[in-house]
């Protein structure tokens, strides 16, 4: 049998030792561009997608039906060791209190904290493996600054950084767990809050730094707490905000 050409066997050897990253909810928003960045950086990244199913497999990100409600998920499609996990599926439901009723609460904690439970104690043996994976969850400004309007999503995203701090306690040193609290950020989540210039404009001038946050700029961090310069980081709310949580300017 005639021998892999050396840059063959190289190649093999790089795709089965590169960093491997499971992206829940990875078709839009925060978790598409965190998706292109850490394939862009040479890592495999497997992505799951609910409503939009992407084109085509892009180089190194592999997308799988997900639908983080179901009872039973199986991974099947992991491999068996995962250097991060991320879990991205979230809502904005913005009503008076008086308006919401108790199941709307049931059901956002369903999407946002049962779902991340499920897929994190589904992948965790694969995380553990790994011996030093990382963990980002995503919360929100309004869990530790009030505003009027966000009791639903405040609810939910509250019980994320309860569970981002537990978990991180339980899981070092082999896992990290580290969550980010962002403003409103201009992505198809928030669409129907920034439909219009006057809106994202008023939006922009509510935050210290007089504008609204990209995916780009939540991806950029999320990154780095997956990465190894994030290395010395567990049990965090990093608050990326455009300063409205700490600053009155």
């Amino acid at each position: 049998m005639k021998a892999l050409p050396a840059i063959v066997l190289n190649s093999f050897i790089h795709f089965f030792n590169m960093p491997t990253y499971f992206i829940i909810g990875a078709s839009s928003g925060i978790g598409k561009k965190l998706t292109e960045n850490l394939v862009s950086s040479g890592n495999r990244v497997i992505a799951t997608y609910f409503k939009n199913k992407p084109e085509t497999n892009s180089g190194l990100a592999e997308y799988q039906y997900l639908n983080v409600l179901d009872e039973n998920i199986a991974l099947d499609f992991l491999p068996d060791t995962l250097n991060g996990l991320v879990y991205c599926p979230g809502s904005i439901n913005l009503r008076p209190f008086e308006r919401i009723k108790p199941d709307d609460f049931v059901d956002d904690f369903k999407l946002q904290v049962t779902g991340a439970i499920k897929l994190i104690q589904a992948a965790m043996s694969r995380l553990k493996k790994a011996g030093n994976a990382s963990i980002v969850l995503f919360s929100t400004v309004a869990v530790q600054t009030g505003f009027p309007f966000h009791t639903q999503v405040s609810a939910s995203k509250g019980a994320i950084e309860g569970l981002t701090r537990a978990l991180a306690a339980e899981f070092a040193p082999k896992i990290r767990v580290n969550c980010i609290a962002p403003s409103l950020t201009d992505t198809p989540l928030a669409a129907s809050i920034l439909n219009t210039d006057q809106k994202r404009e008023a939006n922009a001038l509510r935050h210290p730094l007089k504008k609204t946050g990209t995916p780009v700029n939540i991806a950029d961090m999320a990154e780095f707490l997956l990465s190894e310069k994030g290395s010395w980081i567990s049990g965090q709310i990093f608050h990326v905000d455009g300063g409205l949580s700490s600053l009155k300017v």
